[in-house]
């Protein structure tokens, strides 16, 4: 749930003879600001919110009444969902997507983040906007240093033991291993603790603690001990696979910036980088509005709903400047995903 990520305007670089970066962004920025596509859209999220937590309350309503039964376990595929939904609603708030009031978001955030996920804001914050600030870079983005997976050639190059044996299966093992996702957010997010200030690891350990202990108050108290884990473990892996589901199609398999090349604008940095997802209204709710990644990056704090507005321009602009634009299928993109591991872990399988 990251922090309104900044910048839409580049700074000015200082090498001779070389265009300011921000030069090729900067006419779509006025097109984009002219018809209103950053203005907030407060009255849309107020209603998705009220709606995620009514919803919210009726599943743990329905769980409270039925939880004495094995019946209680087809609850927990929707709470995943439904966890998904708190999630984007969350990424949006420190996108500062639903207000430019940074203290509204952050409460938001929390709320959402961690009381209702047990997620930590700050955590998600600090790997989100590094993530954002250089997408795909092997040494700056969080995102593709080599850690259970790897993302190039030259990582996969240092493997050994199990890692090794993770990287030359990691195509096969990706959607098993985001069945894990979930909890490896929560974990990381505690573990995150030691490195905040005293006051924002109060704020946050209080919270992610409150939700540790409802979150086991409620499942204890409405059902068995052995239900009751069922019901956790069946509720995580599909909130962590619906995470990753959203989350494999945007970058992976894209365009990885050379440390030592040329360095990119802020429009090239991000459209190269990126990965659209073509479809209509219900990939745009199943992926949160992540299926428009290039128009996410170049615009952050842009309104989910305005996304999709922004795409024809930011496909015509590129196509002007003749940058490549990419945008494919939901299943594609993970073939395009997938590939682009499996083909990182090649050498390895012919050892």
């Amino acid at each position: 749930m990251p922090e309104a990520v900044a910048p839409v305007v580049e700074p000015q670089v200082g090498a001779a003879g070389k265009q300011p970066p921000g030069s090729e962004f900067t006419p779509l920025l006025r097109t984009v600001r002219t018809q209103g596509l950053l203005d907030r859209r407060t009255g849309w999220y107020s209603l998705g919110i009220g709606v995620n937590a009514l919803l919210l309350a009726s599943v743990v309503t329905a769980l409270v009444a039925i939880g004495d039964s094995w019946w209680a376990l087809s609850l927990a595929p929707v709470l995943a969902v439904l966890s998904a939904r708190t999630a984007f609603i969350g990424h949006d708030a420190g996108h500062g997507q639903i207000t430019a009031d940074k203290r509204t978001s952050r409460v938001i955030g929390l709320v959402h983040g961690n009381l209702l996920l047990g997620m930590s804001y700050a955590w998600w914050n600090d790997k989100h906007n590094r993530h954002h600030a250089n997408p795909n870079h092997i040494d700056k983005d969080p995102d593709v240093l080599a850690d259970v997976l790897v993302f190039t050639s030259a990582q996969a190059k240092g493997r050994a033991g199990f890692r090794r044996w993770l990287t030359r299966h990691q195509a096969w093992l990706f959607f098993p291993l985001t069945l894990l996702e979930g909890v490896a957010l929560k974990i990381s997010g505690f573990r995150d603790l030691r490195r905040q200030s005293p006051r924002e690891r109060a704020v946050e350990g209080v919270l992610l603690a409150a939700h540790v202990v409802g979150y086991a108050a409620l499942l204890l108290g409405a059902m068995p001990v052995g239900r009751a884990l069922a019901f956790a473990a069946i509720h995580q892996a599909l909130f962590g696979l619906h995470l990753g589901m959203a989350f494999a199609p945007n970058h992976k398999g894209m365009d990885m910036p050379d440390p030592d090349g040329e360095r990119w604008g802020h429009l090239r940095r991000q459209v190269l980088t990126s990965r659209n997802v073509k479809g209509g209204p219900l990939t745009d709710w199943f992926l949160g509005g992540l299926n428009y990644q290039i128009e996410h990056h170049l615009f952050p704090s842009m309104p989910r709903p305005h996304l999709r507005l922004a795409r024809p321009l930011v496909r015509q602009h590129c196509g002007q400047l003749g940058i490549p634009y990419m945008e494919t299928g939901l299943i594609d993109s993970y073939r395009q995903a997938l590939r682009h591991m499996h083909e990182v872990g090649e050498p390895l399988r012919a050892d």
